[in-house]
């Protein structure tokens, strides 16, 4: 089924990136705590979408391809404003790793699945933890004002690094998973 609930939410993140965009360049004293909010929203549909498609039985080709094509497009959009309204090497090095990782683990399952090897390449529970851990950090970064006397940014700066150093794991070990495919083994 094309249109069901967990789809529907797929696309719903989609939607939300133009938003998350124009309200982030909004002049306006809230603007970045409904930013944050937009992309918290984004983040739990990412969650929930996933969740539903489970519990309801709605798992469906097209969902399984938009899924991940939703979550890529919406962290990095994320990223690129956070760099464009902070531009320093600290903020765009991570951002880097994780934009450039998405790419190439993306093509990496795209090409074995080419040759029927998908699954070597299958989302890990490293995977998982790191995209829990960015979609934190960006919160984070992006809400930016101090929070019950905790220093958000930094917080999310910190989490932003741990989930960039578990981006580059994960993407080592789909990459050794594929290596025997990639020599042509």
């Amino acid at each position: 089924m094309l249109l069901n609930i967990p789809n529907l939410l797929t696309l719903l993140r989609i939607a939300m990136i133009p938003v998350l965009i124009g309200v982030f360049y909004l002049d306006c004293p809230l603007c970045h705590i409904i930013s944050a909010a937009i992309f918290g929203l984004a983040a739990v549909t990412d969650w929930l979408d996933g969740y539903l498609a489970r519990k309801l039985e709605q798992s469906s080709p097209f969902g399984a391809f938009l899924d991940p094509v939703a979550d890529k497009l919406m962290v990095a959009a994320a990223l690129v404003l956070l760099v464009e309204a902070n531009p320093s090497p600290l903020l765009a090095v991570p951002a880097i790793i994780i934009i450039g990782r998405e790419i190439t683990v993306s093509a990496l399952r795209e090409w074995m699945a080419e040759l029927g090897a998908r699954a070597k390449v299958a989302v890990s529970v490293v995977g998982k933890f790191k995209t829990t851990l960015q979609m934190i950090a960006i919160l984070l970064l992006i809400y930016r004002e101090p929070l019950l006397g905790l220093p958000v940014f930094e917080i999310g700066y910190l989490l932003l690094y741990i989930a960039a150093i578990l981006t580059l794991w994960s993407m080592f070990v789909y990459l050794k998973a594929a290596w025997p495919s990639l020599r042509g083994d």
